[in-house]
């Protein structure tokens, strides 16, 4: 991606920290190839979910998608096929695109969306440069924090089968607030107490507003905020008025999260998280490995997110202001 949009061969291998050799190598392989892997063909351990343990696999999530892993794997377990472990049941559902997301409580709306989409599509890499983007998530110790989750395929968040139900209870959590723009990440905060005007507030006045106008000293930032109720505060709103001249803010239709980039930082993240063993054991080592996961997430990762927003915003005008795959 770097060398797609530009990089040198010199400035890549520093992003990825390699060799510049390498860069030429890997970067000629893909292009001839489509692919870099140097794997050989019949390598490595044999699935031990077949396409068939697939396939009902997706159907016993269809079934009932909120289910937990551990309510998963006894269904699974019940059948014919041999027993299998959370591990190589988590590790499929991933492969096969099933992810655990939290559920959608209203209908996209569409028209909004569709607008939003319309007065974006002209839209040059260089203003999607200038956008910082921004968003809450919130991380467990026992991956149950008193909401439900359910495993869709991309585009299906909008089915009657993904939408919100009741929620269940346990569990230790922490969230953190994240911002990020083409330039750089600002180190991501971890919110103490419930996020409400008043916190969001001290956020955006001492954390968010030093790093604009170091990323964007000439004014022309654009900062990016979904419509939690926090962030539509009178407070806050009247916050962002007082520094128009230093960065705006730009407008979001409402429930469209496969519209923000920072969704697949948060992703990326609670794999990370998932594969790291022992598993978290009190709240202040899980707040640890955050802080460590995000200071190594590499500008590569982010800077292809921010590329992806022209395909993001075709996707949804595609799609006329519904879901989208991502």
């Amino acid at each position: 991606m770097a060398r797609r949009l530009g990089t040198s061969i010199t400035e890549t291998a520093r992003l990825v920290v390699c060799s510049r050799s390498a860069v030429v190598g890997i970067h000629a392989k893909w292009i001839n190839d489509g692919d870099t892997s140097s794997r050989r063909q019949g390598v490595g351990r044999p699935r031990v979910i077949k396409e068939k343990g697939r396939r009902r696999l997706s159907r016993l999530v269809k079934q009932n998608r909120r289910q937990t892993v551990a309510e998963l794997i006894a269904q699974y377990n019940a059948g014919p096929s041999a027993s299998v472990s959370e591990h190589t049941v988590h590790g499929t559902k991933l492969d096969m695109g099933l992810c655990s997301r939290r559920p959608t409580r209203v209908a996209l709306l569409t028209k909004l969306r569709l607008q939003w989409t319309r007065e974006h599509r002209g839209w040059t890499m260089d203003e999607w440069k200038r956008v910082a983007w921004s968003d809450e998530s919130r991380f467990l110790i026992h991956h149950v924090d008193g909401r439900v989750r359910v495993r869709s395929l991309p585009g299906e968040q909008l089915l009657p089968s993904c939408a919100a139900g009741h929620t269940q209870a346990g569990g230790g959590v922490i969230m953190l607030w994240g911002t990020f723009s083409w330039a750089a990440m600002l180190p991501v905060f971890v919110v103490e107490q419930t996020m409400k005007a008043a916190n969001y507030l001290n956020i955006i006045a001492d954390q968010l507003h030093p790093y604009m106008a170091f990323v964007f000293p000439t004014g022309n930032g654009i900062f990016q905020q979904d419509n939690a109720p926090c962030h539509k505060a009178r407070i806050v709103l009247e916050w962002f008025e007082e520094h128009t001249d230093e960065f705006h803010l730009m407008s979001w239709p409402p429930n469209s999260p496969d519209l923000n980039p920072m969704e697949h930082i948060w992703d990326v993240m609670e794999r990370q998280l998932r594969d790291q063993t022992p598993p978290c054991p009190i709240i202040s080592i899980l707040r640890d490995r955050c802080l460590v996961i995000w200071c190594k997430l590499s500008p590569v990762l982010y800077q292809k997110l921010v590329a992806s927003m022209p395909r993001r915003v075709a996707a949804l005008l595609k799609a006329k202001g519904g879901a989208t795959r991502y």
